[in-house]
């Protein structure tokens, strides 16, 4: 009862408050003040609130967990196995990874699973928040500006608004570690613009007949034929071989400007969603090492990327004020966007066959699989070494017959 006593009071303070002008509301403050103890600057907030609202001191009702901690768990694995998607990627996957989920991971019930597909982007973002500042690295070039065929290659200023796949932007990545001395691999990038389809091959060094071979191994794997590229200024890209290359398979060439990354905008964020978020900064430099990135980029990479992986495309953006709102399309893998292009046409041979491949295809044998690989290319196996005696060490026969074999006067030495 007196509780009760006391709200109807404080109610009526704050009714009096509400309408009392400046000068009334201080001679107010101080009689409340007077009666409760209470100090003037809490009082104002305590008057200050609807005249329904809470009573000092009353705890308000707070509402019940709505994701158990199973479900979280579940959903920590999953972005983990799925190479930590941003959040709106990762409720995309969800659908496609969920059906897989139980044979790898544990505690998956019907209950979780629905928990997770009822689950927002913002809520998995707060769910996921301390495992996300760990994740972070920059990302650095080192290719150079060239000057051959500039007047021939027109530039583009504008994005493409292209309505179907095949039009691509292109980009090196180099893989020389801390110093760019000796002859090193880069990775040729290559993204769709319509579809965000992505393809990657390695090469040992940036010569010119080398990126040439390797665009050509990109473009006979594309589901979609090569309309059109754009690449930036290096001298791997500005030369006659690609030049010609273009020319012949009727290939539109162009170029953005000069330091202006933002005209090549797919391809870096790919640079490091394909590239470096696998291979990091590390250096690599011998054959061995080409041939094994290629087998991941070739091999279960490309199915994790481009099949199981969504994407979201950008499709405009608002200045309010000093912020720029940035809004996206739904996410959605490049092989769901390649699908959604034919439609109710006739869908092409090589998008049928990549459908069947998803279908039969553990996402999180893929992902082990991408992590079994890795490992063997980052920390390779030493070489099987075989000692070589010096020539003191080796057999010489005696000229008075048998054998003989002369001591050294040093220690045996080895060449490793």
């Amino acid at each position: 009862m007196a509780g009760e006593r006391i709200l109807d009071g404080l109610k009526v303070y704050r009714r009096r408050y509400a309408k009392a002008d400046r000068r009334g509301r201080s001679r107010l403050l101080d009689e409340f003040c007077r009666q409760t103890g209470y100090h003037r600057k809490y009082a104002i907030a305590l008057l200050g609130q609807p005249a329904d609202g809470p009573a000092p001191g009353s705890r308000p009702r707070r509402r019940g967990l709505s994701y158990s901690a199973a479900s979280v768990r579940v959903l920590a694995g999953i972005w983990k196995e799925a190479g930590y998607p941003w959040s709106v990627r990762l409720k995309a996957l969800l659908p496609q990874w969920l059906p897989w989920a139980r044979q790898h991971l544990r505690g998956v019930t019907d209950q979780v699973e629905a928990e997770l597909l009822r689950m927002s982007p913002r809520q998995m973002d707060r769910r996921l928040a301390d495992k996300r500042r760990r994740l972070k690295r920059r990302l650095y070039g080192r290719t150079k500006p060239g000057t051959l065929l500039k007047h021939h290659i027109p530039v583009k200023t504008d994005h493409w608004d292209v309505t179907e796949p095949g039009y691509c932007e292109i980009d090196l990545v180099s893989h020389s570690g801390p110093h760019a001395s000796g002859e090193f691999a880069y990775s040729l990038n290559l993204t769709d613009i319509h579809t965000g389809w992505g393809e990657t091959f390695a090469l040992m060094g940036k010569g010119e007949r080398g990126v040439v071979a390797a665009l050509d191994a990109l473009r006979r794997v594309l589901p979609f034929p090569l309309k059109a590229i754009d690449s930036d200024n290096g001298s791997e890209f500005i030369n006659h071989h690609l030049y010609r290359y273009c020319k012949k398979h009727g290939i539109q060439f162009t170029r953005g400007r000069p330091y202006k990354k933002d005209d090549n905008a797919h391809i870096e964020q790919k640079n490091w969603t394909h590239v470096r978020k696998l291979l990091g900064w590390e250096r690599y430099d011998t054959p061995e090492a080409v041939e094994a990135i290629n087998r991941l980029y070739r091999g279960p990479w490309r199915t994790m990327m481009n099949l199981f992986q969504p994407c979201v495309k950008l499709k405009e953006k608002v200045r309010v004020g000093s912020r720029l709102i940035r809004r996206h399309d739904d996410a959605q893998t490049p092989l769901d966007r390649l699908v959604a292009h034919y439609g109710l046409r006739r869908v092409p041979q090589a998008v049928r066959a990549l459908l069947e491949q998803r279908q039969r295809t553990d996402p999180f044998a893929l992902a082990a699989d991408i992590e079994r690989q890795w490992a063997a290319l980052a920390h390779p196996l030493p070489a099987k070494r075989t000692a070589k005696h010096t020539q003191l060490a080796q057999y010489t026969p005696s000229p008075r017959g048998g054998g003989d074999r002369p001591q050294p006067t040093q220690p045996t030495t080895y060449a490793w």
